[in-house]
């Protein structure tokens, strides 16, 4: 009778599981602005979809009383705040990752910071996200913060945005309300560019419109929180390629009669016989096996992870793609990208860095910044050097040509990082707009490109040198100043002061200032220099200029 009940256990068991496994997968992210309830509306949603063990329930117990943020209620935020400094303080700082499920779909949220000292962790939460739930206090309306992490999602490629106006109970369940903050985030959406987004009133404490209808709130006669979480179309916004690509992650060779590439699958589907090209090579061969730890497959498909083997030895490695015949991603060593900073350093451009896209690492640099957006109004403007939470449109540079896509086509070739190559730590987080090629290259500095300063004094022209040079470098464009101290403490320290010894002085600067300006450098020449004499390059009248002028942009 134990075995008959034993057996029994296990078949159901196995039946759950996979009746589970066959569920869709939403992915969303919690955003908004600083005590929101951001924490405390998926609290409300892990402990109304009884996904908490006994042992939990226990532990949020016994940590509300003695948090006491809720007096003798339980403060749902403590299921999510795992940190700490986020106990202490009542904010969250690190992504919070949490998953349940419902009868209809399985769910992972990553729960952001709302605090704009922390804007850079929600971009890493919202990178792999298919919806994003941004939260609105009722009694606050729409803040900077509300409006930064919408258009941040929507830059991130996230096109379904929920509008939760949470702490509805503390307004009273007003419906005008609600009215007005729905009608000031229509507004902003307008203008932002973001086309798709539902309201949705909730108490994430009381717990109304999050799982269940709200008595208090009849007015509302669309879905609650959890209902549209579960209808939603999942994929909707991932903007993946419907062609076969795959990223190889790793050459497995367990011995000498098997070789196979693994990674997971990017786009489309691919079935053994199906034709493949080697990228960035072009080298072609077709799919001879597809292997995985519980046996050969008949077809895989976008997000599976897959060994496969190939009916042809060709030169495969880590960083390479396998993509279908037909239609193939593009490759290219140039791109135009959105650029968020996420390092306390400020962008240097032309420095350096690794720039990680897929399971591919390239030596990169960023060109030139072509404009940034205000961090708090988000307002567009002018290129310059990126700074903590900056966001850029900025050319990118790499030492050699990798596998890409624009971020709207495909999430996993569109995006990258940036990698400081001393300190290992992510400095950046990019997203693909344009491939470019080398007709559409914007040059770094024109070639030719000598501007010869006159008109004022030396120390007037040295000084404006200075700061034209500062906000040429902060676009990006290589800047070198030739000036009396430059010249007499190096290139000429062994000229005298005698008229030959100038026209030699002048001559030897004209030089150099062909030879820097043919590499790509932009050469401001601070010196004196005789009415009719030869200036190649451009002549700027310093005593009537300002280096804020057009001919710096």
């Amino acid at each position: 009778m134990a075995t008959v009940l034993r057996d029994a256990a296990a078949a159901e068991v196995e039946e759950y599981l996979l009746a589970n496994q066959a569920k869709s997968l939403l992915r969303f992210l919690t955003c908004g602005s600083v005590d929101d309830g951001k924490s405390t509306l998926i609290g409300r949603l892990l402990y109304d979809s009884k996904m908490l063990f006994e042992d939990q329930l226990a532990a949020l117990e016994a940590e509300s009383r003695k948090v006491g943020t809720q007096a003798e209620g339980l403060d749902f935020a403590l299921l999510v705040d795992g940190l700490a400094a986020e106990r202490e303080q009542g904010i969250t700082i690190d992504v919070a990752y949490r998953f349940f499920a419902t009868d209809k779909r399985k769910f992972i949220v990553a729960d952001a910071p709302g605090h704009e000292q922390y804007t850079r962790n929600m971009v890493t939460g919202a990178s792999s996200a298919d919806l994003a739930v941004i939260l609105v206090d009722a009694r606050k309306g729409v803040l900077p913060q509300t409006r930064r992490h919408s258009v941040l999602a929507d830059l991130l490629g996230i096109r379904e945005l929920v509008v939760a106006v949470n702490k509805m109970d503390l307004v009273g369940y007003d419906r005008a309300r609600f009215d007005e903050i729905a009608a000031d985030y229509r507004a902003f959406a307008a203008e932002a560019g973001i086309e798709r987004f539902t309201f949705i009133p909730v108490s994430g404490l009381a717990g109304d419109n999050v799982t269940r209808r709200s008595a208090a709130m009849p007015w509302h006669d669309g879905p609650t929180l959890l209902e549209y979480l579960e209808q939603v179309p999942v994929g909707a916004a991932t903007g993946e390629r419907d062609g076969f690509v795959m990223p190889v992650q790793w050459v497995n060779r367990p011995n000498q009669s098997f070789r196979g590439y693994a990674g997971t699958i990017a786009g489309g589907r691919i079935r053994p016989g199906d034709p493949v090209v080697i990228l960035p090579s072009g080298r072609r061969t077709s799919v001879e096996r597809i292997v995985t730890f519980d046996g050969e497959l008949d077809s895989a498909m976008a997000g599976q992870s897959v060994t496969l083997t190939l009916a042809d030895e060709v030169d495969c490695s880590r960083g390479d793609v396998i993509a279908a015949v037909e239609a193939p991603p593009a490759t290219a060593d140039r791109f135009e990208a959105a650029l968020v900073w996420m390092a306390s350093e400020p962008l240097v451009p032309g420095r350096a860095y690794w720039l990680k896209i897929g399971t591919q690492t390239v030596s990169a640099s960023v060109a030139a910044v072509h404009g940034t957006r205000d961090r708090v109004t988000l307002e567009p403007g002018e290129g310059r050097a990126l700074e903590l939470n900056d966001i850029g449109r900025c050319e990118v540079l790499l030492d050699r040509a990798v596998t890409a896509a624009p971020y709207a086509e495909s999430r996993r070739l569109g995006r990258f990082i940036l990698i400081d190559r001393a300190s290992n730590a992510t400095v950046a987080a990019g997203m693909i707009g344009t491939l470019l090629d080398g007709a559409d290259r914007a040059d770094v500095a024109d070639p030719g490109r000598i501007i010869w300063l006159t008109g004022a004094s030396a120390l007037s022209r040295s000084d404006f040198a200075r700061r034209a040079q500062q906000r040429l470098q902060a676009r990006g464009r290589p800047t070198f100043i030739l000036d009396a101290a430059a010249l007499r403490d190096g290139l000429s320290s062994d000229l005298g002061g005698g008229p030959t010894d100038e026209a030699e002085n002048r001559r030897r600067v004209r030089e150099v200032a062909k030879l820097m300006s043919r590499a790509g450098v932009t050469v401001l020449v601070a010196l004196d220099v005789p009415e009719g004499e030869e200036k190649p390059g451009t002549e700027l009248d310093v005593a009537s200029a300002s280096y804020e002028g057009d001919w710096v942009i």
